[in-house]
């Protein structure tokens, strides 16, 4: 009966939830203490506490962290709420009702972001003057779910259904070669032709696919970790590669080899949080993006 009665007294406050969310966001007792600004004791007995007072445990411990249980989620999920309810009282009282300010992070690509992005920002940063953008690039996926970023612009057939999206467009690609390169299709199909294309940290990208079906027997020459590196190697004449379209058009030094390639055709992806997108920041850098950011 007391424990009942104990259980029935104990109330979580925001400082609890706090915990709980940078536990279920980063599943470390050492990368939830960094982002709470404690060392990794501090949570652990915040968590003993936490799971004391509800009278069950939250997380199951294992060598590779913690799992989050399925009440630890809810939990979560309603801390995120309280994140942004605060975050938007925060932003209310340090700006004018006209000014939009603070920190946006967006993660990409680093073709989307120098091909589309950052031309993109360029126009909006006039408008804003107070907001500041941490951009990441890079071709591994940031957490929207983890908060490691606020906006992310990705190509995928598939975006996640717990998160906020919008598409952009189609991103289409053809094969190419440096303008000044004498090389016609028939050199590639006949195999005279070297071959500029993503490693291994690209594994699934539509080109390699492609590429693989296509030319079976072509092996690369040239083995890179940026479609950016890929363009500027096939600018210099050092072999073909498959490049998306918005980027190598306009550019003198490039020549196609083939039309658009259909099945290289990936979707162009806006998402962002769903307890996020009414950030006034936030808003205000989607909304842009999404008017401005547009592909056929």
């Amino acid at each position: 009966m007391k424990t009942s009665i104990a259980l029935a007294q104990y109330r979580l406050g925001a400082a609890e939830l706090e915990v709980l969310l940078a536990m279920v966001r980063t599943g470390t007792l050492a990368a939830a203490g960094e982002r709470l600004g404690v060392d990794a004791s501090t949570v652990f007995r915040a968590i003993q506490r936490i799971e004391r007072g509800l009278g069950q445990p939250l997380f199951e411990r294992s060598r590779a962290g913690y799992r989050a249980s399925e009440l630890a989620q809810a939990l979560a999920e309603q801390a995120e709420r309280v994140e942004a309810a605060l975050e938007a009282a925060r932003t209310a009282t340090q700006a004018q009702p006209e000014q939009v300010s603070g920190t946006v992070r967006i993660s990409t690509t680093d073709t989307i972001l120098q091909g589309l992005i950052a031309p993109a920002l360029q126009v909006l940063q006039p408008r804003h003057p107070a907001l500041v953008y941490e951009l990441h690039a890079g071709n591994e996926l940031v957490s929207l779910t983890r908060r490691d970023t606020d906006i992310a612009v990705r190509a995928t057939r598939r975006p996640p259904q717990h998160l906020v999206g919008r598409q952009l467009g189609m991103i289409r690609s053809a094969l190419y070669t440096a303008a000044s390169n004498p090389l016609a299709l028939s050199d590639v199909e006949a195999g005279r032709a070297a071959w500029v294309a993503p490693d291994d940290s690209m594994p699934g990208h539509p080109s390699v696919r492609w590429r693989k079906k296509q030319y079976p027997r072509a092996q690369p020459t040239y083995r890179v970790n940026s479609l950016l590196t890929v363009m500027e190697l096939v600018a210099r004449g050092a072999g073909v590669g498959v490049l998306p379209t918005f980027l190598a058009q306009g550019r003198g030094d490039l020549r196609p080899l083939t039309g658009s390639l259909p099945e290289c055709d990936n979707g162009l992806w806006l998402l962002t949080h769903p307890e996020s997108r009414h950030l006034r920041r936030i808003a205000a850098v989607y909304g842009h993006l999404a008017d401005t950011v547009q592909l056929p």
